[in-house]
């Protein structure tokens, strides 16, 4: 029964966050935003509902290793939809073709999970009232981001009049703005079932919450930015598609500062366990990578799979391995 519970929920949410990225598209092209930071900063946003929710209900229900787990562990799995884009189009270089483009956002994300690194393994002890300085750090960095990416688009890009040119058939902004908030909705309400028997299968399992949080549940609430890249590079709003990858671990380490706001016990930075420091390193190190894989000229191929694909592929399965070796299940 847990499991059935887990897997509905599971599906529901899926449902809901692609319709929340669907919706989500229709506002930024009604509203006139340029296609990158469409993907960094509202598409990024919407398909990362999931692990915000997620995140602030394991806080409300006491297993807080689940909610780190699921956003930590979500870096990684972004970093490893950009492989599985790699293999599904084997003829043409997606994602080198916008690299030059989403460096910054590369570069900004490599930052701040480096700094969420940082202040767990230096667990600073400054508080504002409940909340941690570290997190209000955290989110106000992210939001020097977003205007560093704006700023950035703004005056180096003429391309942006030509990617917010609205199709025939968007529904109007009103619609938009209604489908995202129902989808919203379904969200919330939904959510609690996933994080309550994702923390039944944990105990039943005997893997623990840090474990169940970094694969199944990332995995779960991950799959919205799968969908709505893989659709949107078959539009061919590849700057969506890749910024929306990039910007949802962008997002997620917001998430992470933002989750300090919903615990009142004190810092929520200061009690994650320092066994996510490995997961938090997998992550940084993967969304490295793949900048590395985008920005570098390599055109070499091991069977079908590009080198810098295979490379992420490995850490990403490897780093499952290593987790679940060392015991990452307290």
């Amino acid at each position: 029964m847990i499991w059935l519970t887990f897997l509905i929920s599971a599906a529901l949410i899926v449902l809901a966050a692609m319709q929340l990225a669907k919706y989500g598209d229709v506002i930024a092209l009604r509203t006139r935003m340029g296609g990158m930071f469409i993907g960094v900063l509202l598409l990024a946003g919407a398909t990362s509902l999931p692990e915000v929710l997620t995140t602030i209900s394991s806080i409300n229900q006491g297993v807080p290793n689940l909610a780190a787990g699921n956003l930590l562990g979500s870096n990684m799995f972004n970093m490893f939809v950009l492989a599985i884009l790699d293999l599904l189009h084997r003829k043409q270089r997606i994602l080198r073709k916008a690299a030059l483009k989403h460096a910054l956002t590369g570069s900004l994300t490599i930052f701040i999970i480096g700094l969420v690194i940082f202040f767990i393994m230096a667990d600073l002890p400054l508080q504002i009232g409940w909340v941690g300085a570290d997190s209000l750090i955290l989110m106000l960095v992210y939001f020097f981001a977003m205007r560093l990416i704006q700023t950035n688009q703004t005056h180096g890009q003429h391309a942006a009049t030509i990617e917010v040119e609205i199709p025939e058939g968007t529904p109007p902004l009103w619609k938009g703005i209604t489908g995202f908030l129902l989808a919203a909705g379904v969200l919330v309400l939904i959510t609690p079932q996933l994080v309550r028997s994702s923390a039944d299968i944990s105990e039943i399992t005997g893997l623990g919450t840090t474990f169940v949080g970094t694969t199944l549940v990332a995995l779960v609430t991950s799959l919205p930015e799968l969908v709505t890249t893989i659709a949107a590079i078959r539009l061919g709003a590849d700057d969506m598609a890749i910024g929306n990858l990039f910007g949802s671990n962008l997002f997620n380490m917001f998430a992470l500062g933002l989750t300090d706001v919903f615990y009142t016990q004190g810092r929520f930075i200061g009690i994650i366990d320092p066994a996510f420091l490995l997961v938090g390193m997998l992550g940084l190190l993967m969304t490295g990578l793949a900048l590395i894989g985008n920005l570098a000229r390599l055109e070499r191929r091991v069977l079908f799979i590009e080198l810098d694909a295979l490379a992420l592929m490995f850490f990403y399965f490897g780093g499952l391995w290593l987790l679940y070796s060392r015991g990452v299940a307290p």
